[in-house]
């Protein structure tokens, strides 16, 4: 498993970041519905929270 990496050194400004979290979380919650989901839509969900998660390391060490 990788270390989390601060925002300074993936040379992106830290408000790019946060505005790559806030995409990944409009992602999520656009998609949401009760009813369940395709194998294809739980696969799609988790790549977007796997990607939410590593943003929000390098922003801060958010999980």
């Amino acid at each position: 498993m990788r270390k989390p990496v601060p925002a300074a050194i993936t040379g992106l400004p830290i408000a790019r970041l946060f505005e790559i979290h806030d995409c990944l979380t409009l992602a999520l919650d656009a998609t949401e519905h009760p009813a369940g989901y395709s194998q294809s839509e739980r696969e799609a969900r988790s790549y977007v929270r796997s990607a939410l998660r590593n943003v929000g390391k390098m922003i801060g060490g958010e999980a």
